[in-house]
């Protein structure tokens, strides 16, 4: 640490002598309260990392400097403090760090270089799927499915747990990575050992999940990157961005009966999309706040994805620190967050004044109505009462496209039965199809609710919704009603707290009645891994090709992502799923219709049986204390005996094998200390021509494998039957699986095509249709480049670096698209795909473009260019336009030329070893 400004202090708490970087110093030079919480944990972060190389003087200044209505140009390098990985992102990212240790021996360095230099800390969570459910041994059933699926997997990881120094993997069957980073990972200040000295700093962190956010509920600065970021960050590179635009969002008055915390992200994602925040730092304050118990404040924060921003993050406050003494916190931990908070001016009380913003917008919480978000976009809210028309309205294309069928519905039988319990989808089934299943008869139509899942980070950390979900069972058991037998009804907590005080406020059984039972801890629907429905109901689905809808209490509900078979998904809080279960449809009115008849044969209706919030606050009061925690957390890294019992190789150097799992990626394949000199692109073609809000989803599935896709006929050929392809997720460790299913979306729209739905594209030259990556294939043998045009947003959702790895190994140069998300704009930077972005007003249909010309792309090798010159060649001659080149900072340029952060990264260990 160079100190140019002389801010290195001392701190005692409870005996105990820190040093730390002071802002308090740093306020001699530069006005300091006027900036953002966020700004000031910046602003600590490069006086704590000044270096003179990745740090100067000439940084620190521009931020204490920070001009809220400026344009950011300086760039910072930001150094988190720890990573935190969940699975599905994990696994690829050990995969790397196991491959570079390969490479490493092969530059001639130490493989043990390559080692994490932060606490990182992984939790599998992602792997666990809904395959049982509706029973008591719907958990235990799962869990050992689970297992059976993912042993290689979870092989490999309890390797890289040996072998591998400040890595920590978190055991299955323990909680979602968000609800225990929350609960109990963070730590909201750090301290560690450094020159001699006791360092505390803030908490700060980067995830492989985007929902990272979560914990900036907790005063944490911290976001989702992508895997291959990460693991720079985990070895040691800091991450260049530009200083933030921070966009303040006040919050006034408190939320009214009826509404929850579900209902206000909604809100507030809606509004912050409508604003714009990408890119940007979200900064919650006002009188609102002493109204907000941390896990409202955590449920607002998660969702920053969904609303653009980088982060969405709340100051330390009081509140804070009662939330770290009732999760089980250390006393000395705590006191330490107070102190140091309080003395570096990050301390947020009625007296602090409110800081400058790029921009403001302003939310009384009183206004909060109950809604839900879809039928695919999460900042696409809906009104309670809107619902049944947004269904409609969402329904009617989709039948217009239906082909007629002969007579009525043919009839599915499970395990037959003539009980007739009525329609599904009432106004909405015309055309149903009748189903027999489990001794009951039913017509399941368009609009039936055929999902019903309390599932995702986003609410099943918060004991007031998932309180109030069982208050709604407890009181619609006791009027004599019941979930719908066509709804696949599910229960997976983020983490083992909440079994706990849903045991002891006795609601777990009540929720059980209504077919809400265990079927992991993890996150299961939200991604994908809501499991097959019954088949009965599957077959009514195809054969009528009806458009049926999932509730669920998440926060992804993307085209394709929660079920194959599924077209409408809306979010909503969890009693609101627990509604939806038993109405059986989206075709309700829930705030006017009744749910359903009671067992006294009258209507009842959702205000019914809707807990009171003193209901819920008192009932949280008596059941959650600090115990719960301290004792579900207290071997949170031992894990089980499936756990303990897997065959784990050892060794600084992973041994591969033939495994359909985990493979060497081929990312290092002959390379070389000094990286090839940057060229132009030359005779193109386009790989793929997409329209707006193109999401990471679309790109790289995390879902269900088609048999009759690249991916599936790849794994069938290795012996692999159907019924174990598992998920594309789980597979990301192998490179030879991702890269068949990049852009292999069911709902992804190749606009080359007309009207084709699916992962299929034009192999211009041949002028043939075919699968993206059997047509990628088909040009890497003719030597051929690719680039993918598209619209804006592309890229939006999961930070998912298959994302960009698949785009990469499809052999794609460049990515050219009317606006980025933040992550996936990174992360193709991190692979040495070329982001570039047309001109304001500027898209590919504005230029005429149809995907069949051929393509140039020159100037974008000049040092420090901001502009690239595309050359299309078709039938209409050529055509020539500029376009932006989103190489954001001179680091990132490095990256590029490099081939990616990861060769980059070698390169340095190596050198530094050979030096």
């Amino acid at each position: 640490m160079k100190d140019s400004f002389a801010v290195r202090d001392t701190l005692e708490v409870q005996g105990q002598r820190y040093t730390f970087a002071s802002l308090a110093r740093l306020g001699q030079h530069f006005d300091l309260k006027r900036l953002p919480y966020s700004m000031k944990i910046l602003l600590e972060n490069l006086l704590r990392h000044e270096d003179g190389v990745n740090v100067s003087a000439r940084e620190i200044e521009a931020v204490a400097r920070w001009n809220a209505k400026q344009e950011p140009e300086t760039e910072i390098a930001f150094m988190p403090a720890r990573v935190v990985l969940q699975d599905f992102t994990g696994v690829p990212c050990v995969v790397d760090l196991a491959a570079m240790r390969d490479a490493m021996r092969v530059l001639g360095g130490d493989p043990k270089r390559i080692n994490p230099l932060i606490p990182s800390e992984l939790v599998i969570d992602h792997s666990v799927q809904v395959d049982e459910f509706g029973t008591a041994r719907a958990l235990e059933d799962n869990v050992a499915i689970e297992f059976q699926r993912n042993g290689e997997r979870y092989g490999f990881l309890r390797w890289g747990q040996k072998a591998l120094d400040n890595f920590k993997v978190v055991p299955p069957r323990t909680g979602i990575v968000h609800q225990v980073n929350l609960e109990h990972l963070a730590r909201v200040v750090m301290s560690a050992d450094k020159d001699g000295a006791r360092w505390a700093y803030p908490d700060t962190v980067f995830g492989t999940d985007s929902h990272t956010t979560m914990v900036n509920g907790l005063g944490v600065l911290g976001w989702g990157v992508g895997g291959i970021e990460a693991e720079a960050a985990m070895l040691g590179q800091p991450s260049s961005m530009l200083i933030p635009h921070v966009v303040g969002f006040k919050l006034t008055g408190k939320l009214p009966e009826g509404a929850t915390a579900t209902d206000l992200v909604l809100t507030v994602t809606q509004m912050l999309r409508k604003l714009g925040v990408v890119g940007k730092f979200v900064e919650f304050y006002g009188d609102g706040l002493a109204h907000l118990a941390l896990a409202d404040r955590a449920t607002i924060a998660n969702m920053a994805p969904e609303y653009g921003a980088t982060c969405g993050i709340f100051p330390i406050d009081a509140e804070v620190l009662n939330y770290l003494r009732l999760t089980g916190r250390e006393a000395a931990q705590i006191a330490l967050v107070e102190a140091y908070a309080k003395a570096q001016g990050l301390w947020h009380d009625a007296h602090t004044p409110h800081a400058e913003f790029s921009a403001t917008l302003e939310l009384d919480l009183a206004s909060v109505r109950p809604a839900l978000a879809g039928p695919k976009r999460p900042q696409d809210r809906v009104l309670l009462e809107d619902v049944k028309a947004s269904a409609a309205a969402a329904i009617k294309p989709l039948a217009a496209l239906r082909k007629p069928r002969n007579g009525d519905a043919a009839r599915f039988v499970d395990e037959g039965g003539d009980s007739a319990v009525g329609n599904a989808a009432n106004a909405l089934s015309e055309g149903s199809v009748r189903v027999e299943m489990n001794g009951q008869t039913f017509d399941l139509g368009d609009g039936a609710v055929v999902i019903a899942a309390i599932t995702s980070c986003t609410n099943t950390s918060n004991p007031a919704v998932m309180l109030a979900a069982g208050l709604v069972a407890r009181k619609a058991v006791a009027r004599g009603l019941k979930a719908k037998p066509w709804v696949k009804t599910s229960l997976a907590p983020g983490s083992l707290v909440v079994t706990d005080y849903l045991k002891k406020a006795a609601l777990l059984g009540e929720l059980e009645k209504l077919g809400f039972y265990l079927v992991g801890y993890g996150c299961t629907t939200c991604i994908g891994n809501s499991g097959p429905l019954p088949a009965a109901v599957s077959k009514a689905i195809a054969t009528g090709d009806l458009a049926v809808g999932a509730v669920l209490s998440g926060n992804r509900n993307f085209e394709g992502r929660v079920h194959p078979e599924v077209k409408l998904n809306y979010l909503a809080s969890p009693p609101l799923v627990v509604a939806y279960a038993l109405a059986g449809s989206l075709d309700i009115d829930l705030a006017h219709d009744p749910l359903g008849t009671g067992s006294d044969g009258r209507p009842v209706y959702l205000k019914d049986i809707w807990p009171s919030n003193q209901e819920i606050s008192d009932l949280i009061a008596s059941t959650i204390d600090p115990q719960m925690f301290t004792h579900s957390y207290a071997n949170v890294f031992a894990g089980d005996s499936r756990w303990n019992s897997i065959d784990a190789p050892v060794g600084e150097l992973y041994r591969w094998g033939d495994s359909t799992y985990i493979k060497n990626p081929p990312y290092f394949a002959g390379i070389r200390m000094q990286p090839a000199a940057m060229a132009t692109i030359q005779g193109a073609r386009c790989l793929g021509l997409f329209g707006d809000s193109i999401t990471t989803d679309h790109i790289s599935p995390a879902g269900n494998i088609k048999q009759d896709s690249p991916a599936g006929r790849y794994l069938i050929e290795h012996g692999v039957q159907p019924r174990d392809f598992n998920s594309y997720g789980s597979r990301r460790g192998n490179d030879d699986v991702m890269v068949r299913g990049t852009f292999a979306n069911i709902r992804i729209r190749n606009l080359m095509l007309d009207g084709v739905e699916g992962g299929y594209t034009l192999h211009v030259p041949s002028g043939k249709q075919m699968a993206i990556y059997d047509a990628a294939m088909r040009y890497q043998v003719e030597k051929t480049p690719l680039i993918v045009l598209a619209g804006k947003e592309y890229g939006t959702g999961s930070s998912r670096d298959w994302a960009a790895k698949g785009t990469l190994l499809l052999g794609v140069k460049a990515v050219i698209a009317e606006s980025f998300e933040r992550i996936h704009r990174s992360n193709l930077v991190g692979m040495g795909v070329l982001p570039l972005q047309f001109l304001p007003g500027e898209s590919a249909q504005a230029h005429g473009l149809t995907g069949r010309e051929s393509f140039a792309i020159v100037g974008f090798d000049a040092p420090e260019a901001c502009e690239a010159t595309v050359i299309a060649q078709g039938d209409g001659g050529e055509k020539r336009f500029q376009v932006q080149v989103m190489l954001l900072t001179p680091k990132e340029r490095e990256f590029y030329r490099h081939g990616g952060i990861l060769p980059y990264v070698l390169r340095q260990l190596a050198a530094r070893k050979a030096a």
